[in-house]
């Protein structure tokens, strides 16, 4: 990729488009991001073994513990490289979202700054947890445009819209960018969320754009968009679980989202319990967690202090949606961002990269100094500095490298 805009290709190219962002970050950020990591001329010496069983590989692709142990792994030779291109969809990896910490420059007064949205000034480094003493640092394209609104981010791309008709999908890993067809609905420019179905280079991705009365879907690679009539409230995320698109809306209640044979959207009857409807509430984090759809609540009346984050598992039955609390994550920690549109996240036995169960790991405020994100025990009690952010300004958030995604497509 030479960073250069171009229009989204079709699905058959999309498929060629995730081969080439691998073979980029196998030599890591030669243009706009730097990375202590080995390439691949340092590792691939003859002790490594390229003739290991691919089984084998498989076995040891599921004991790596972040992911600058999987880059390590993909840049070591062919073989190795080409297991993890087959690594099977059943397995799942066990290892800490990346932070992304915004490094926004002081040439204009930060608010106004963040509000516009001026990515071109924009650069931001990718901390991970598991290992503290490497950052990655990227900066925007070089010429993509100014004054582009922020509307989510998901598979590993930030997605903004520009110009009122257009969106644009930068990847927070590369810094490489992509575009979408024009959408060419007039009247519409209060869109404020975006997000992907599935990742770019699937056969079943769509984008899904939300505006105060309508909702706009298209399918990665065609070249047209669909505009649905929405008359309820403002959604505020979209999270998908078990091949399912929940959507919570910002009254807090639920949604299911369906695109066969058009879209349609209805409200799941939630059974509440008490503890969930007493005093006001932010509104709630989304997380898909393995097998368990999780509810993340806090509450917003600091005169009520200490305020603990509480986390509700919701049951399924043929009726209706029961909220169970949990006292404990088990052996799990949930990692979400203080914008409702960012995506968040669940890692399972977080022991293995040095993180803790029962934790809760929140990005922190761009404007804190230190580390860009703070960890809560559920339960405990919350930083008064954890609030949620404004619309349309950009912060600290967790993210899961696009390259990831693109294993098993």
């Amino acid at each position: 990729m030479d960073g250069s805009r171009q229009e989204m290709p079709p699905p058959t190219e999309l498929s060629a488009l995730g081969h080439r962002e691998v073979a980029a970050a196998e030599r890591p950020f030669k243009k706009t991001c730097h990375s202590s990591v080995p390439t691949s001329s340092t590792l691939c010496e003859p002790h490594v073994w390229p003739g290991l069983l691919e089984s084998l590989l498989h076995q040891i692709i599921a004991l790596l513990s972040s992911f600058q142990d999987l880059l390590a792994f993909s840049a070591t030779c062919h073989s190795w490289r080409a297991a993890l291109s087959s690594f099977p969809s059943v397995y799942t990896f066990n290892f800490p979202p990346l932070c992304l910490k915004l490094n926004t420059p002081n040439i204009r007064p930060l608010r106004v700054l963040l509000k516009d949205n001026l990515l071109s000034y924009c650069k931001w480094q990718l901390d991970d947890p598991s290992k503290r003493n490497i950052s990655l640092r990227c900066s925007a394209p070089p010429d993509a445009p100014n004054r582009m609104r922020y509307l989510g981010c998901s598979y590993g791309y930030l997605i903004f819209s520009y110009h009122e008709k257009n969106c644009l999908f930068v990847d927070a890993y590369t810094g490489t960018k992509l575009k979408s067809p024009k959408l060419n609905f007039m009247g519409d420019r209060d869109i404020y969320y975006g997000i992907l179905t599935a990742p770019l280079n699937s056969p079943n991705s769509h984008l899904i754009l939300c505006s105060r009365s309508s909702i706009f879907y298209w399918q990665v690679g065609t070249n047209s968009w669909t505009k649905h009539v929405y008359g309820g409230e403002h959604i505020l995320q979209i999270v998908l679980f078990k091949g399912e698109i929940f959507a919570m809306d910002v009254l807090g209640r639920l949604h299911t989202m369906q695109f066969a044979p058009e879209l349609s959207i209805q409200e799941v009857a939630v059974l509440r319990r008490e503890e969930m409807v007493t005093g006001p509430r932010s509104g709630p984090w989304l997380v898909a967690c393995g097998e368990m759809l999780l509810m993340v609540d806090l509450s917003t009346d600091r005169d009520q202090l200490p305020r603990t984050f509480q986390v509700f598992r919701l049951e399924f039955s043929a009726e209706t949606v029961e909220c169970v609390k949990m006292e404990r994550l088990e052996n799990s920690a949930l990692f979400v961002s203080l914008d409702g549109r960012d995506p968040t996240f669940c890692c399972t036995s977080p022991e293995r990269w040095g993180g803790k169960s029962n934790w809760i790991y929140v990005a922190k405020p761009s404007g804190d100094s230190g580390e860009p994100w703070t960890a809560v025990e559920l339960g405990q009690p919350v930083p008064s500095r954890i609030d949620r952010v404004p619309d349309f300004q950009v912060d600290n958030m967790w993210v899961v490298p696009s390259l990831i995604y693109d294993v098993n497509q």
